[in-house]
């Protein structure tokens, strides 16, 4: 196998890995639409820094991608803070605005001499073969410092997440974590772009986290297996995508949903299937009880 494509498996390895670990924080604190409201509000600053740069970066993508997101967010705060629009309707909102922007720059873009070749059309679903050298190298020290950052703020992550008031009351800095959790969160949404596009980035976010949620109800293993669920995702995902030619994200997001649709079928405590059959057992089980206290009474 080309060393390229083992730098494409491993650096989409590793994106799948933070994606899922740090969904999961994501879905349990109900933060599933930041992640969609990031990767869509992404899409002008990436255009925007192809314009001041003049060629494809993904460093400078990626900073522009994080300031677009940034300035989003301040947008979705603003609108809740002054408006009666509730956050997930501002979320929408903003969405909505900051994805036709980045439509509109993106066909302009296009129509002009060099914007096919810029691979920014890339970004809108995502392609792991048009990754670079240098691309893998920026996606990779940032899937692996989300990780690491996510390891060590496990205890206080847990804690903030399902008891704030108690996480405040020890002295917990609960304010300064929820942002670094949502800068964890945009730097992941941001890296996985080009890999896996705007339009899908946020469901490798949370379909991971989700098909995890069926296996466990500890927080650790489920932070763990919706990090393996995602990084199965996303070499599955690369892997069929360098195959068929075809944009990598909808693969990998298809990949996730398979393994969503196994866990909600098969998990042997949540899992549809597992539940009917327990159910049929127990059926079972009160029938006979039940002949046999009849025979018992005829006797």
């Amino acid at each position: 196998m080309d060393m390229n494509v083992q730098w494409v498996f491993t650096s989409m390895a590793l994106l799948g890995l933070a994606s899922g670990m740090i969904g999961t924080f994501a879905l349990l604190k109900k933060q599933s639409l930041i992640g969609d409201a990031m990767a869509h509000a992404a899409l002008p600053g990436i255009c925007i820094a192809f314009l001041l740069y003049g060629q494809k970066s993904l460093l400078l993508f990626l900073i522009g991608a994080a300031c677009s997101g940034y300035i989003a967010t301040i947008c979705i705060q603003f609108i809740v803070k002054h408006t009666r629009v509730k956050e997930d309707a501002a979320i929408g909102i903003v969405l909505s605005v900051f994805f036709g922007l980045g439509i509109v720059l993106l066909t302009w873009i296009n129509q002009h001499e060099g914007g096919n070749q810029s691979g920014i059309h890339d970004f809108l679903f995502g392609k792991a073969a048009s990754l670079t050298g240098s691309d893998v190298n920026v996606l990779t020290v940032t899937a692996v410092t989300v990780i690491i950052m996510i390891l060590i703020f496990f205890k206080e992550f847990k804690i903030i997440t399902f008891d704030r008031a108690f996480a405040q009351g020890i002295g917990i800095p609960v304010s300064l974590l929820n942002g670094v959790l949502m800068f964890l969160i945009v730097s992941v949404v941001v890296i996985g772009l080009q890999a896996v596009g705007v339009v899908l980035m946020s469901a490798l976010l949370i379909t991971p986290a989700l098909a995890a949620r069926y296996w466990t109800e500890k927080l650790e293993w489920m932070t763990l297996l919706a990090g393996g669920f995602g990084a199965l995702s996303g070499v599955a995902g690369a892997y069929i995508s360098l195959i068929v030619y075809a944009p990598t994200g909808p693969l990998v997001i298809i990949f996730a949903t398979v393994l969503f649709i196994f866990s909600f079928l098969f998990a042997p405590k949540r899992g549809l299937c597992s539940k009917m059959i327990r159910r049929h057992i127990e059926r079972k089980k009160l029938q006979s009880q039940q002949l046999m206290y009849k025979r018992g009474e005829q006797l």
